[in-house]
């Protein structure tokens, strides 16, 4: 029997791992196998950063698994269909009945699975990825759920008559087995500053659920605050379980599924639209080919003005919300969820450029670029997606500034060239920097207003058009 890693670099709650365990006795030939395909993850828009953090993790593994009997091959391979070759050598020069693996939603991992077992290989696989498994939540006309709400209400629904399929830690593994890299490892390392998983499950994480968790709903919205738990590059890597999670939420608030409307209750709702993007992948495998989710947007011409584009890649929009975010993902791999919002509705509504083109760019800079997050984030954000927010809906990039960083200090910390404006003019500077002419920022791309009405007559023209057809 060998043991495929995947997205799941991880011992606790592993299911694949635990049938491996269970069910291959030798402790002498414990085989397990994991493939870095960086030419594959760059196809698919994988961050460098990504890619770093996912390396340390498999490294980390090899020590790991190695304290419980089992011998982790890395392998650098290019392509699937070189992972494929592998994996069908492998098995006939060793004489392997069974591949154990933990199965991946994404449209070419798909592929890659159905090609093996298409061709004679004892493929095991098991789901990891989300706490209640896909499939299983639909609509009384045994359709998806298109809606989050009732999605939502069918999730817990499920949980609270069927429980959580939750595996611990294998024997031989504890919480005190935390293997941290060295610093002349850390100080080469793309992504230094997110600790292993270990460390940060009993460190960040465990302060974040005893500490800052029922502050969350107050606090998840300011960027300039450390309101949130950061564990999305964890579970976007697959080296943290999301049931494991859940876990933990439940030991400190048992009572918390019956309790779904109190302000507890906010973090747990982003873990439920985390599962919620995930289902809807599984049922519109399609989404993961640059498909809308609602099909009257496919063909839509946007505007998708390049010298826009850059702009605001490059963080200089003349919005320093926007700005400062955009300066935030560059430098850090990594962007506040409200800011997330901001810059992609901005992108899409102000400037007409279409949501593949951010998608693109958020994931190749992202340290938890995850495709179904990220699709249904941007989809979300451009009216195009499963319970996006109304076309008519945008956001006025000024205002949102002012009420989720009214002293500017976010703006301030990537905007330095901002630091001695007043907080009442720093989130649109222009006429202040005018005045005491202070050239240190640049101008604005686009107006509001004119913006927003230009998005609102693009958009009513496709609805306007599709209601013809």
């Amino acid at each position: 029997m060998l043991l495929w890693f995947r997205n799941d670099l991880r011992t606790h709650d592993n299911p694949a791992l635990q049938y491996f365990l269970e069910h291959n006795g030798s402790e002498k030939h414990r085989k397990a196998v994991f493939f870095v395909s960086k030419k594959q993850w760059r196809q698919h828009h994988w961050s460098e950063i990504k890619i770093d953090f996912v390396l340390r993790h498999a490294e980390y593994m090899v020590k790991t698994l190695a304290n419980i009997g089992i011998a982790l091959e890395i392998v650098p391979l290019d392509t699937f269909k070189q992972q494929q070759k592998y994996i069908q050598d492998y098995c006939l020069k060793h004489s392997i009945n069974e591949v154990v693996a933990n199965s991946e939603l994404e449209f070419n991992e798909q592929q890659r699975d159905k090609a093996l077992i298409e061709k004679g290989l004892n493929l095991t696989l098991f789901e990891a990825d989300v706490i209640v498994p896909k499939g299983k939540l639909l609509t009384k006309s045994e359709t998806m759920f298109k809606v989050f709400t009732p999605f939502k209400r069918a999730w817990i629904k499920y949980v609270l008559n069927h429980g959580v399929d939750y595996l611990g830690k294998p024997q031989g593994t504890s919480d005190s087995d935390t293997i941290t890299s060295n610093d002349a490892e850390l100080k080469n390392a793309l992504s230094k500053s997110w600790p292993l998983a270990a460390e940060f499950e009993q460190e960040v994480l465990a302060n974040f659920i005893s500490n800052k968790f029922i502050h969350y709903k107050q606090n998840r919205d300011i960027p300039s605050i450390k309101g949130t738990s950061g564990i999305s590059p964890y579970l976007a890597a697959g080296v943290i379980s999301p049931r494991y999670v859940f876990r933990l939420i439940l030991n400190q608030w048992p009572d918390l599924l019956l309790a779904n409307d109190s302000d507890n209750f906010s973090w747990l709702n982003e873990i439920i639209w985390r599962d919620f993007y995930r289902h809807l992948l599984f049922h519109r495998p399609d989404l993961a080919k640059n498909q809308c989710f609602k099909e009257k947007y496919q063909q839509v011409t946007w505007r998708n003005n390049p010298q826009h584009f850059e702009a605001w890649k490059q963080g200089r929009t003349g919005y320093p919300i926007i700005d400062a975010a955009m300066r935030q993902l560059n430098t850090t791999g990594w962007m506040h969820n409200r800011l997330r919002m901001l810059t992609a509705s901005f992108l899409t509504k102000h400037l007409l450029v279409d949501w593949r083109w951010g998608e693109q760019y958020f994931m190749q800079q992202l340290i938890d670029g995850d495709l179904a997050a990220n699709n249904g984030g941007w989809q979300w954000s451009a009216s195009t997606g499963c319970d996006a927010q109304p076309y008519f809906r945008i956001f006025n990039p000024i205002r949102q500034s002012e009420k989720f960083d009214p002293f500017g200090r976010f703006i301030r910390i990537y905007l330095p060239e901002l630091s001695d404006v007043p907080d009442k003019e720093i989130h649109f500077p222009h006429k202040y920097l005018k005045k005491h002419q202070l050239g240190v920022y640049w101008p604005a791309i686009v107006e509001h207003s004119i913006a927003r009405a230009e998005a609102l007559a693009f958009y009513q023209a496709i609805e306007k058009s599709k209601e013809g057809t």
